[in-house]
């Protein structure tokens, strides 16, 4: 019984929440208001449902934990084996290279910007992931990749190639700008540092027009070439489309690297403890450093080729709200986890745009849905995994 009574106020607290929303429409037209309460209704049915089935399936989940846990590392155990893999990810490559051929440009476009945004988290997964740095301010970082090569094309004419490296070079050179003064600090401070570093960058792009142009922009950048070819927009979407997909590719392999090499575990070590990880001997100043450099490099990339997507860009388009959706793709899809940090980013860009069908309810779906899975999973979709290590010599050693 208090299960539905239960139900009954959180049903109640929606309805109060979402009336302003869709129990009432003002038709500006004709001067008078829609009242809509059969929405409200509706909604509070649905609440009501949903809110009674979530305490069923907890209680079904307490009473069969241990049965779960052994189903799911078997399955987890089955999608590692190397042939499951190896099919997974050849059907996965098939589709997205067939797709740019078999749907429209709005479509491309759409996957381009999730392609984006995997690179954007992988690079925060670095920072936040590996080395345990809350950064609140990484739009920075993508706007000075960006701005970078539109400052570039515009006052030098240099071209998409010459200015990828140069834009991913000047970011890291950012980040460590921002790392030096930042070494001692840790957790909440460390995010409000970040941030007003994010909101500085962002007011100098309005405010400094006799170099950015304020919030007008930058225009006419140039799209990537291709040994001089002219392409339509089109075949132009289809090339940016598979340059980022390439990139993404790249970007998974090196953060991959990255992740079991002796400067990942030294960024691992720091996430877990850092006093220890001092204790140890790992130089916390270059580890730090490190994680922001390397952070803010990918940003810079991402950055570069957003310029030449869109051929346009101006401070709107990096705002606190950009910093705060790219850290909620690392969050949503596991911190630490490369694949969690891939299928986060999708969700986010994809599920708003092909949630359009439902009008103006779209978003309250979208963050019910980012609610249910910070309920039932808030370590993320996939968890980061820990690589275990043992000295083969030593355990022999202590064998009778």
């Amino acid at each position: 019984m208090s299960a539905v009574l239960r139900s009954i106020l959180v049903s109640l607290w929606f309805m109060i929440l979402t009336f302003p929303l869709i129990g009432v429409r003002v038709d500006t037209l004709q001067g008078v208001v829609v009242w809509r309460l059969h929405n409200v209704l509706y909604m509070g049915l649905g609440i009501f449902g949903a809110a009674l089935f979530a305490r069923y399936a907890l209680r079904r989940r307490k009473a069969r934990i241990a049965p779960a846990v052994s189903a799911a590392s078997g399955l987890a155990a089955r999608l590692r084996e190397p042939g499951v893999r190896r099919a997974g990810l050849t059907l996965i490559t098939l589709i997205v290279l067939i797709m740019p051929w078999v749907s429209s440009t709005y479509q491309t476009n759409i996957m381009v910007s999730a392609f984006l945004y995997i690179i954007l988290g992988l690079g925060l997964n670095i920072v936040v992931g590996y080395a345990g740095q809350l950064v609140l301010g990484y739009a920075a970082f993508y706007a000075v990749g960006a701005y970078c090569y539109g400052l570039l094309h515009m006052h030098c004419g240099l071209g998409f190639w010459t200015a990828l490296p140069l834009g991913g070079i000047t970011a890291a050179l950012f980040g460590l700008m921002l790392g030096f003064p930042v070494l001692r600090l840790k957790g909440d401070y460390l995010a409000i540092v970040t941030l007003g570093f994010g909101e500085i960058m962002r007011l100098v792009l309005e405010n400094w027009g006799e170099v950015t142009r304020g919030p007008s922009g930058i225009s006419g950048i140039a799209r990537p070439g291709l040994f001089g070819l002219e392409m339509s927009v089109s075949e132009s979407a289809i090339y940016i489309y598979y340059l980022v997909f390439l990139a993404v590719i790249l970007t998974i392999i090196v953060v991959n690297r990255l992740k079991h090499s002796r400067v990942g575990l030294a960024l691992q070590a720091l996430r877990e403890d850092e006093i220890a990880c001092e204790a140890m001997g790992i130089d916390i100043t270059r580890t730090k450093l490190s994680a922001f450099a390397l952070g803010s490099c990918w940003a810079g990339f991402a950055g570069v080729i957003f310029a030449a997507k869109t051929t346009f860009i101006n401070p709107a388009s990096f705002t606190f709200m950009e910093s705060v959706m790219i850290l909620s793709m690392v969050v949503l899809g596991g911190m630490g986890s490369t694949l969690g940090v891939v299928l986060g980013a999708s969700i986010l860009i994809l599920a708003p745009e092909y949630l359009r069908a439902f009008s103006e309810y779209r978003m309250l779906i979208f963050g019910a849905v980012m609610v249910l899975v910070m309920i039932f999973r808030p370590q993320g979709l996939i968890t980061g995994e820990k690589r275990a290590y043992r000295i083969r010599e030593l355990e022999e050693g202590t064998q009778p």
